[in-house]
C-alpha cells in the first residue's frame, strides 16, 4: 500500500534542491517577464522565499501586479514543477535574517541592513508538476531502441498532477 502524501509535502520534495527558478511577473503593459531568481532553501510550507534588489524591477512589479508563476525544472531527474501565488514584499525582518548568507552580499554589500534588500514572499495557491519515472539515461536507452528497430519512441508517462494549495 502506498503512503499518501500531502499536496504541500510533495512540493516540498520535488521543489528540494532545485536552486534557481525562473520567477514570471505580469509587465505594466499586461506582457509577462520571466527571470532567474534563487529560490532561498527552506523547508516548503506553502510559501517560497526570494530576495530581490528593491528598486529593481520585480519587487516594482509585483506591487503593481501581485499574481506570479514560479517555474523549476531538473531534467536530470525528470521533474517539472510551475507554481502560482500571490507575492508581496515582506518587512519580515526575522525571516530575512534567518534565510541570509554571506554569499548575498555580492548583490546587497550592506547586509542585512541595504536600503536596496527586499525579501519576496510567494504565497502560493496552486501547482502543477510533471514527475518522470526514468531519469535520462532511461531515455537514452528507449531513443536508441527506438532508433535501431523503427518503432516510434513511447515515454513511459510521467506523474502529473494539478495541486490546489490556497483559494
Amino acid at each position: 500500500m502506498s503512503q499518501v502524501i500531502n499536496p504541500t509535502e510533495k512540493l516540498a520534495e520535488l521543489i528540494e534542491g532545485i536552486r534557481i527558478a525562473m520567477f514570471t511577473t505580469k509587465s505594466f503593459d499586461g506582457s509577462l517577464t520571466t527571470r532567474p531568481m534563487s529560490t532561498q532553501q527552506v523547508k516548503f510550507d506553502g510559501e517560497l522565499w526570494f530576495f530581490a534588489s528593491r528598486s529593481g524591477s520585480v519587487a516594482n512589479l509585483i506591487l503593481g501586479e501581485p499574481e506570479v508563476n514560479v517555474g523549476y525544472a531538473d531534467p536530470r531527474h525528470g521533474r517539472f514543477i510551475s507554481v502560482s501565488g500571490t507575492a508581496e514584499i515582506s518587512p519580515d525582518f526575522a525571516q530575512a535574517k534567518k534565510l541570509w548568507t554571506p554569499l548575498l552580499k555580492a548583490w546587497f554589500p550592506k547586509g542585512l541592513e541595504d536600503p536596496d534588500l527586499a525579501l519576496i514572499r510567494v504565497n502560493v495557491h496552486r501547482a502543477e508538476y510533471w514527475d518522470a519515472p526514468h531519469g535520462p539515461v532511461i531515455q537514452l536507452i528507449g531513443f536508441v531502441k527506438a532508433a535501431a528497430t523503427g518503432k516510434p519512441y513511447r515515454a513511459d508517462p510521467a506523474e502529473h498532477e494539478k495541486i490546489q494549495l490556497r483559494h
